[in-house]
C-alpha cells in the first residue's frame, strides 16, 4: 500500500472512531481488510472514502461505517458461527472473518460470489464457506449437514416488512440478527435476539439504505437492481 492510501486508511480509522465505533476488534479488522480489493478499478481512488460505491448488477460496497456499526452491533466473537445473507463483493465477510470463528455467506448473483471468493483466496481468508442460493431460506442442508442454528446473523439487504422467518428460525437461543426492515427510503436496522425457541427482543438500530432481499437465485441478465 502507497503512502497516500495508508493516510486514508489511517484517516478512516479515526473517523469510525469519531462516529461511535469503539470495538476495537471491528476497528481491527477494517484496517487489516483491504478495501481496495473489492471495489472495481475505476473507484480505487475512493476506496478508503467512508461511503458506499458501486459494485455492478445493481449492487453496492457498503459504506466502511455501517460495516463497522453491524459488526459492533452484533458483538461478534472468536467462538461464534456467523451467517451472511449477501456477499456481494465480500468486503464485509472479508471483515466479520478477523472477527469470528467461522463464517457461512450466501450470494444469489453467482459472478458476484466467483469473484468474491477469488479475493478470499488471495487474501488467505480460510475460515469463509460461501454459495449461490436463496439467502431468505437461510443455510441450506449440504450433504445431509446442517450449520443452523448460527451465533449471529447478518443480512445485508433490505426486507420489506419483516424478517424470513427461516432466518429468524436459525438464530440460536441467545444468538442475534442484524437486518435491514423497510421500503426504499424508510428502512430502519433492526437488531433481534433470540431470546427462547419461541421469543425474540427487536431492537431500532439506525436508518439506513440497502438494496431490497429479493428470493431465488438471480438470473442475472434478467434480474439487475436499479
Amino acid at each position: 500500500m502507497n503512502r497516500q492510501a495508508a493516510n486514508k486508511r489511517i484517516r478512516l480509522i479515526m473517523n469510525l472512531r469519531m462516529q461511535g465505533i469503539t470495538d476495537t476488534n471491528v476497528l481491527s479488522a477494517i484496517e487489516r481488510v483491504p478495501r481496495d480489493y473489492f471495489v472495481p478499478p475505476y473507484a480505487a481512488d475512493q476506496a478508503w472514502e467512508d461511503t458506499a460505491l458501486p459494485i455492478g448488477l445493481g449492487q453496492t460496497i457498503s459504506q466502511p461505517y455501517i460495516v463497522a456499526f453491524m459488526s459492533q452491533a452484533l458483538e461478534i466473537s472468536d467462538r461464534d458461527k456467523v451467517l451472511e445473507i449477501g456477499t456481494g463483493c465480500g468486503y464485509q465477510t472479508a471483515v466479520l472473518s478477523h472477527l469470528a470463528r467461522r463464517v457461512y455467506t450466501i450470494e444469489r448473483f453467482k459472478d458476484l460470489l466467483e469473484e468474491a471468493e477469488k479475493r478470499f483466496e488471495e487474501l488467505r481468508l480460510r475460515n469463509i464457506t460461501a454459495i449461490v442460493a436463496d439467502g431468505m431460506k437461510g443455510w441450506p442442508r449440504i450433504n445431509g449437514i446442517d450449520q443452523a442454528p448460527f451465533d449471529k446473523i447478518i443480512v445485508t439487504a433490505a426486507a420489506r416488512e419483516k424478517p424470513p422467518q427461516a432466518l429468524i428460525d436459525q438464530i440460536r437461543v441467545g444468538g442475534k440478527m442484524i437486518i435491514p426492515v423497510g421500503g426504499m427510503g424508510e428502512q430502519m436496522l433492526k437488531l433481534y435476539q433470540r431470546e427462547s425457541e419461541d421469543a425474540y427482543s427487536v431492537k431500532d438500530m439506525l436508518a439506513v439504505r440497502f438494496v431490497p432481499l429479493l428470493p431465488d437465485v438471480s438470473d442475472e441478465k434478467n434480474d439487475m437492481v436499479v
